[in-house]
């Protein structure tokens, strides 16, 4: 098949709408659902993210994606008692790497995954799809399904789920178009592949980068890779935990992927795993009392008249110095940055969230300042060489 045709384009007024290839055949397939023009971009970036991630790590990745840039991204790596109880899965659950990879993808920030679009390095199984089906999404891609799988997303949205399948061994063309105000851009496409060689120029004073923080470095690499520019992306243990996207400040990134890894890591303090939800409560409900009852604006939802509506007990409200105190415990992250820091305030900011190893293309008149930045916390500060943009 050569082209899709699609209902509408990014707004129902833009029509016709269609994907299509100038030469070959569409590397896609629709298994099930009516996949929309948004859909297929989230679809498309997001597969080529988790590819390279799985290349680059050997180990199975996935991506919770929305409006063309990751909500998370993360490799498969076997989830612990509390990430178990701060992702909702059900204590019987039979987990396998990939559905591991997904729910710790979407964990990253929940609100932000609501209604995502979800991608899979490997074969889509039924322990993904069973996490899946409880979860607000709007489709997902992957190189293949089980039966029991597809027969489980068949069961979603009222039958309406959007299930892609990609081909893994498709080979895109090296020309890449774009038409904007009825100009066509042309450029190559960006082949790069972020690897561990990335990291081996150490410029700063502490050299010891340990294979853990490799691949968080990578982790955050390649997410930025796919991530609307600027992009600043905050890792823990091979899951992006905070991605600040899109921002015309650098520093902007930094505090806005901070603000979310601290978010990430809130969901985890002792009184919000104590949290006593009313029975039946829905998932999204939940994560939404969850920001809010962890953020500034805790009073909307421990009023009168509202707790009742969320909580079997009223719980205590955090004080800003319980909240400044557990992320202050908080350590070992990794970051990467798209484009170099223009400022040590950057590497000021990642400090807070606990950050110990950065990864940033370099090339500011003030990577003096930066450096000096990192050696003043004994941070690890690897230069890349490379900007990985992407609009």
């Amino acid at each position: 098949m050569k082209e899709l045709e699609l209902k509408y384009g990014c707004n129902p007024n833009q029509k016709p709408s269609r994907i299509f290839m100038r030469e070959g055949e569409l590397p896609v397939t629709v298994l099930n659902g009516k996949p929309g023009y948004i859909n297929f971009l989230d679809a498309l970036n997001s597969w080529q993210l988790v590819k390279e991630l799985k290349e680059a790590t050997g180990m199975p990745a996935a991506a919770s994606f929305k409006h063309v840039s990751p909500a998370g991204a993360a490799v498969g790596r076997p989830l612990t008692d509390i990430e178990k109880k701060i992702y909702f899965v059900d204590e019987d659950a039979e987990l396998s790497d990939i559905a591991c990879a997904y729910i710790r993808a979407r964990g990253a920030d929940r609100l932000c995954s609501y209604g995502d679009w979800a991608a899979l390095s490997d074969e889509c199984d039924a322990a993904t799809a069973k996490y899946l089906l409880k979860e607000v999404s709007d489709g997902i891609i992957a190189p293949g399904y089980t039966e029991e799988a597809l027969e489980i997303f068949k069961q979603k949205r009222g039958g309406r789920y959007n299930v892609v399948q990609i081909d893994p061994d498709y080979v895109p063309a090296e020309q890449e178009y774009k038409d904007v105000y009825g100009v066509t851009f042309e450029q190559g496409r960006n082949n790069y592949k972020c690897d561990a060689s990335q990291l081996e120029n150490i410029v700063s004073a502490n050299k010891d980068l340990p294979e853990s923080a490799k691949i968080d470095l990578l982790t955050a690499l390649i997410t930025l890779k796919y991530t609307q520019s600027n992009s600043v992306c905050y890792v823990k243990d091979g899951q992006a935990i905070g991605v600040g996207a899109g921002q015309q400040s650098r520093i902007h990134c930094t505090r806005l992927a901070g603000s979310k890894a601290d978010n990430w890591y809130m969901r985890q303090h002792p009184k919000v795993l104590a949290l006593q939800f009313v029975d039946d409560i829905r998932r999204p409900n939940r994560d939404n009392a969850i920001d809010v009852y962890t953020s500034d604006e805790w009073e909307d939802v421990l009023r009168e008249g509202e707790w009742q509506k969320i909580f079997k007990v009223k719980p205590e409200p955090l004080t800003a110095e319980e909240k400044k105190a557990w992320i202050a415990t908080q350590s070992g992250l990794a970051l990467g940055s798209d484009a170099f820091f223009p400022f040590g305030d950057n590497v000021e900011r990642a400090r807070k969230s606990g950050v110990a190893y950065i990864a940033e293309p370099g090339g500011s008149i003030r990577d003096d300042n930066v450096i000096e930045t990192a050696d003043k916390y004994g941070m690890v500060l690897a230069f890349t060489g490379m900007r990985l943009f992407h609009h």
